[in-house]
């Protein structure tokens, strides 16, 4: 079982283990300041813990995904096991899950019933980003459903809220005594103005607005030992990042990100440092309604504070729309064309 506690910016849940375990708690902000003179991150053990996080890409249950929730349980797949071994595991939840609500103006309309929260427990994956756009495809009336089911489930949700500030807010979670703060930008055009958060109005994190999402993330690393951004960014379909993507990591790496993820562009784009800053700018699809593409899960270890290495686990979407392993000269040639990857992102191999 993953021993991990959340601080939200919202109300105190339980969180119930994902292997169907102890109850885990989820306090409010306040309470994990008080717990803390000063409220800032907890001290670093004597010696370094060793962390796995995983990561993978979009996710959502629409087309001929939605079958999929007839068994929750084996929704995701046999990559499952890549996401649940890990000490942590997040992936993009690119839908509203709804019944409710309207049709926002644009081309794309993905929504899922509850159940959705359900495949992702079982999964093991700990926490779900909302930073994208698609998560008000059927409007706030829609974005309210997706928030108070992600709430009953147990889903812990980040990049998106009630408010600016929730929507803004770290979500820190705890794995062997190491805080880890997570963050969520969306870096899309389509709908931005009208979807982000305001100060009293429900929306999601928006990359857009530069100066708030660097002071999230300096905020983020006060509280904590590791500080993640997850980003929904990138050309669809081109595998080399574009200029506003690299602008903004490196604003969000000067901000004091250790590592730096990406999804949106439905194909994989390539990962290296940036200073000490570990990014992968792209995870491409991995839970999808159409098409066959490269996927994985990507395994980033950390010691201490500085992300130590990172693999991709290759898998390709298969004709059920979950992720399949790959093995073999498979899985060798689709490791090495990740690698390959590199050569258009402006990253170093190595820190």
């Amino acid at each position: 079982m993953k021993a991990w506690w959340a601080v939200a910016a919202t109300a105190v849940l339980l969180v119930s283990g994902c292997d169907g375990g102890a109850a885990r708690p989820v306090e409010s902000a306040s309470a994990a300041a008080s717990a803390s003179p000063s409220g800032s991150a907890s001290p670093s053990p004597s010696v370094p813990v060793e962390l796995t996080l995983a990561f993978a890409g979009d996710v959502h249950f629409t087309g001929r995904t939605e079958g999929l929730l007839k068994e929750p349980a084996a929704a995701i797949g046999p990559m499952a096991g890549e996401l649940s071994g890990a000490d942590l595991a997040v992936v993009n939840l690119e839908s509203a899950v709804t019944s409710r609500g309207t049709p926002e103006p644009k081309e794309f309309h993905f929504r899922a019933p509850v159940s959705a929260y359900q495949a992702i427990k079982d999964a093991g994956i700990d926490a779900v980003s909302i930073a994208n756009n698609h998560a008000l495809d059927y409007g706030r009336v829609g974005f309210a459903d997706t928030l108070d089911g992600a709430a009953a489930s147990g889903v812990a949700v980040f990049g998106g809220g009630r408010s600016l500030d929730e929507a803004y807010a770290p979500l820190i979670l705890s794995a062997r005594g190491v805080r880890v703060a997570i963050v969520g930008f969306s870096q899309i055009h389509t709908l931005a103005e009208s979807w982000k958060a305001g100060p009293s109005t429900s929306g999601i994190a928006m990359a857009w607005d530069v100066p708030r999402a660097v002071a999230a993330v300096r905020a983020a690393r006060e509280r904590a030992d590791v500080v993640v951004v997850f980003n929904h960014w990138g050309t669809e379909t081109v595998s080399c990042p574009n200029a506003d993507q690299k602008s903004f990591a490196k604003a969000l790496a000067d901000a004091g990100a250790d590592m730096i993820i990406g999804a949106h562009a439905h194909v994989l784009q390539g990962d290296g440092w940036l200073g000490r800053t570990y990014v992968a700018y792209g995870l491409g699809n991995f839970v999808w309604y159409v098409g066959s593409a490269d996927t994985g899960v990507l395994k980033v270890r950390v010691r201490g504070h500085s992300v130590v290495g990172a693999e991709l686990v290759p898998a390709v979407v298969s004709g059920s729309g979950q992720p399949r392993p790959l093995t073999g000269a498979a899985a060798a040639a689709a490791r090495q064309r990740f690698a390959d990857l590199r050569k258009c992102t402006g990253l170093a191999p190595s820190p």
